[in-house]
Order: C-alpha cells, then sequence, then structure tokens
C-alpha cells in the first residue's frame, strides 16, 4: 500500500465509514472506544515493554494493530467534528516549537538518559 498523508487517511476513512460502516458512532461512543482502545496499547505496553508479564490464557497482540485502532477512532472523531488533523498537527507542533525552544535542552532530568 502506499503512504498515507494525515488528509488522505481523513479521506479513506469518511469513505469507509459512510460505505462499510453505515455511519460515524456518536462522538460520546468513538470516545469510549478512544479510550478503550488507547487502553489496549497501554496493556500491550505494560507487558511488552513494563514489568508486567502476560497472563497465562493471554498472548502477545500485535502493537501496530492497536496503535493503528486508536489512529483510526482519533480520525473518526476528527471527521464528525470538523478537525483537519493536517491543520492541527501542524499547528501544535508550531506551538510546541516556540513555546518549548529551550525547555527541554535546559532540563537536568533529561541530561542523565
Amino acid at each position: 500500500m502506499e503512504d498515507i498523508t494525515i488528509r488522505h487517511a481523513q479521506k479513506l476513512v469518511d469513505e469507509w465509514i459512510t460505505t462499510t460502516g453505515v455511519r460515524y458512532f456518536n462522538e460520546l461512543t468513538n470516545t469510549a472506544i478512544l479510550m478503550e482502545e488507547v487502553g489496549e496499547v497501554a496493556r500491550l505496553m505494560a507487558r511488552q515493554y513494563g514489568e508486567q508479564s502476560f497472563k497465562g490464557n493471554e498472548g502477545a497482540s500485535d502493537l501496530a494493530d492497536e496503535m493503528a485502532d486508536v489512529l483510526w477512532v482519533l480520525i473518526c472523531m476528527a471527521n464528525q467534528t470538523g478537525v483537519d488533523l493536517t491543520l492541527a498537527l501542524s499547528n501544535n507542533i508550531k506551538k510546541k516549537t516556540e513555546r518549548d525552544s529551550t525547555r527541554h535542552r535546559t532540563n537536568q532530568k533529561l541530561k542523565n538518559k
């Protein structure tokens, strides 16, 4: 599959929702689904990179797929609320760059690692 831009991803998800998925879940339902998907990523991170182990009947899941689930629901929410994620991310990077231009370089806690 070709590389997908954020803008293109928003279009692809919208096309899928309106043809295969019938309609978007409402915003509150999608918020709950997003939290569920983030929880699945957190569970995997705790077991694969943290100190927790998998339960006896629990196998390792695909972290990339779980992250893609988070991205999917986030894109759904952006589409249904009129957020252009390309523009939002660009503005967010600019904000962080201006706000944190020296903050992290002077943070002593970051120099020890």
